[in-house]
């Protein structure tokens, strides 16, 4: 069975893999997966019994406990209590070394001893208790035993102030990454506040308040002033203004009314309305969102599997280098005794600064900071591995309808001398057609109707209005019955009408393309994209039509689905394909792709669940955008991956050369993990984002 646990109490990504371990070694547990940044569990296991002792082996491992919901004012208690033992700690170490420095004598010395003891076991008891637990258990190479062992090597050699240093220190280096943490914790969790807690059903027997999961499709909702919109949907009643920065980014407000499309999420400012659900709450944006936000961390991308891998190697080779230093180094100095003391001092030095914290806390959560804003502006990446193969792309392949172009067939140019007559009979007998092209007719007016409607697959439709016959196709119906057709040179696709066998005029129907297109393509480059191609089962001469507009270096037109997941396999011989697309035969291409981006709101089911990021708006000034936030977010993991090894490595070979204290030491891998977590809320800064509302509608 599988459960999710939530915990509270653990601030270190070293514990979380610890942890994990633990709980995969369970008995009855097949699978475990702990969410250090959310703070979860996972477990797949075979009963209760088996689950009972997951739960034992959480609630027994160092300060973590099992939760039902983790409590903000719990957490701030708790930090404040740190605060008051680390800040006692440090009063008393200074008493102790102002003492040390400024009096003599035996009285002196005995209080020197107690303060330095006060010192350290005030805020190391609990340290010294966690290492003791976990050498019972066989587990010795974690951050507790570190500094175990360099806080009691320290006091071997009767430097009692650096006893009481290390572990105030690290003290307060648990409680400053614990704070940072949290803060971004917080900042992740905000997006959570999408939901609404309640919505309001209206039924026949009246209004009844519902979760929002129970929503389903053609559901009625009233949504009041100041309230959330539960899911997403169509206003049938009033006009409302929305705020929208939950989803979008922007301050501005949005006006709505009759007939316009809303999103889950955002929240009611002006009157009430009605609106009526689209589709059920589990496939709407808000609970899309939602979902990627809490299993974004399933997905790990290699610099994420690397530090786990590393830092379960690294630390026992530095534990066993560090005794190395301490008991073989001294036999090559002439003077084993004499110089032993000095050589230890080194070893906790180097042990101490070996602490892989910084990376394991700092590259997680950098990620998870990068797929939290790009989530905020409407792009849901569905992990670490989707930003890091959308920072690695480096040529773009785009689906024409529907992804540059809206997918909506509209009329273009009109040719004939009776235009309004051509367009009427036209529409007439295109309306009851299913043929995708019949929905340019729909808003028109039909004054007459018709009768006797023939579909002809391939030509087009025959039918009797006002007692002729009319025809309505493509100019090899026209040729089947004989009529002459003026010749037109335009790139859309092209309706030949005949009344009584004469012919009245061509209407050109046309698949508007999206006004920032070029534009997005133009930033795609801009942001490290080489290249850009369409690939679509349209004709030629209408595919080289858009592909002129929007600007794409190549064609490949009158494609079959099997030929699209052929060309982007040539493609990718170029580099990392970026494929972005819409519809059901797209997701073969999108799974083939090292990037699939999918139009979240158009898009096909079958698409989004083959790509790896989904443009939420259907908006493709969103792309750049999401391709901006990965290669920024990878930038910071290499930038924390390579300042950590490098720092480490430095003191470790200062350490080694007797020039720096065990205090400096203990203080430098603080200052390390502090740094590389401030360094990864970078990718929460924001920068330029796509347009507003008023330019693409949310």
């Amino acid at each position: 069975m599988n459960k999710e646990i939530k915990i509270t109490g653990l601030d270190c990504g070293k514990c979380a893999l610890d942890l994990e371990d633990r709980l995969k070694k369970t008995e009855g547990v097949s699978s475990a997966h702990v969410d250090f940044v959310r703070q979860r569990v996972r477990l797949d296991c075979d009963g209760e019994k088996s689950y009972q002792k997951a739960i034992e082996q959480i609630n027994g491992f160092e300060d973590v406990r099992v939760v039902e919901q983790p409590s903000r004012a719990g957490l701030a208690a708790a930090h404040k209590t740190e605060i008051v033992c680390v800040a006692l700690s440090f009063v008393f170490l200074a008493a102790g070394i102002v003492l040390e420095q400024l009096a003599s004598g035996l009285a002196a010395e005995i209080a020197q001893y107690i303060l330095f003891g006060l010192s350290y076991f005030i805020v190391g008891w609990k340290i010294l208790w966690n290492t003791v637990k976990n050498l019972s258990r066989g587990e010795i190479f974690d951050e507790n035993f570190l500094m175990t062992v360099a806080s009691i090597g320290a006091i071997a050699l009767g430097q009692y102030a650096e006893a009481a240093e290390v572990m105030a220190l690290y003290s307060l280096g648990e409680l400053l990454q614990s704070i940072a943490v949290g803060a971004s914790r917080r900042s992740i969790a905000s997006l959570m506040q999408l939901k609404s807690e309640t919505a309001t059903l209206l039924t026949e027997q009246g209004e009844k308040i519902v979760p929002p999961e129970e929503i389903k499709k053609g559901d009625r909702l009233l949504i009041k002033a100041g309230e959330k919109i539960a899911a997403d949907g169509v206003i049938v009643r009033g006009r409302t203004s929305l705020d929208t920065r939950s989803l979008s980014g922007e301050a501005m407000l949005r006006d709505v009314g009759e007939g316009d499309k809303v999103l889950g999420g955002c929240i009611n400012v002006g009157g009430v309305i009605e609106v009526v659900a689209e589709k059920d709450y589990s496939e709407s944006t808000v609970a899309k969102i939602l979902d990627l936000v809490e299993n974004s961390t399933s997905k790990k991308a290699k610099s994420e599997q690397f530090i786990t891998k590393f830092s379960r190697i690294y630390t026992p080779v530095v534990c066993i280098a560090a005794l190395l230093v301490a008991f073989l180094a001294p036999v090559f100095t002439g003077n084993y005794v004499a110089n032993l003391g000095s050589w230890v001092n080194r070893a906790l030095v180097f042990l101490v600064i070996s602490c892989p914290c910084a990376l394991v806390i700092s590259v997680p959560l950098s990620y998870f900071s990068g797929i939290g804003f790009a989530a905020k502006h409407g792009v849901l990446v569905k992990g670490s591995t989707g930003l890091d193969a959308l920072a690695a792309a480096r040529i773009a392949a785009f689906d024409k309808t529907g992804t540059l172009t809206y997918g909506n067939f509209v009329i273009g140019n009109v040719y004939g001398e009776d235009k309004d007559l051509l367009l009427a009979v036209a529409a007439a007998a295109e309306k009851n057609s299913s043929h995708p092209l019949a929905e340019a007719f729909r808003d028109l007016p039909v004054k007459d109707e018709a009768t006797d409607v023939q579909e002809r697959a391939g030509y087009g439709i025959e039918c009797t209005i006002g007692g002729e016959r009319v025809l309505a196709g493509n100019k090899k119906l026209m040729d089947v019955y004989g009529i002459s057709v003026q010749n037109v040179e335009d790139a859309g696709t092209l309706v030949y009408v005949a009344k009584g066998g004469k012919y009245l005029g061509c209407v050109v129907i046309e698949d508007k393309i999206k006004e920032n297109a070029r534009d997005a393509l133009a930033q795609l480059k801009k942001e490290g994209i080489s290249a850009c191609y369409m690939l679509t089962g349209d004709s030629r001469r209408r595919a080289e039509a858009v592909a002129k507009q929007v600007g794409v270096d190549g064609v490949y037109a009158e494609l079959l689905p099997a030929d699209k997941l052929t060309t982007a396999q040539h493609l990718q011989e170029q580099g990392k394909l970026m494929y972005v697309g819409d519809g059901i035969n797209d997701a073969p291409v999108l799974v083939q792709a090292d990037a699939g981006v999918s139009m979240g709101g158009v898009g096909s089911d079958a698409a989004i669940e083959a790509s790896e990021v989904v443009l939420m708006r259907d908006d493709l000034s969103l792309l750049p955008f999401a391709k901006k936030t990965a290669r920024r977010t990878r930038v910071i993991v290499f930038e924390n991956i390579v300042f950590s090894i490098a720092v480490k490595v430095i003191i470790m070979a200062l350490g080694l050369f007797n020039l720096i204290p065990l205090g400096l030491a203990v203080f430098a891998d603080v200052g390390v993990m502090l740094l590389a977590v401030f360094n990864s809320f970078r990718t929460r800064i924001e920068f330029s984002r796509p347009a507003s509302p008023e330019k693409c509608k949310i």
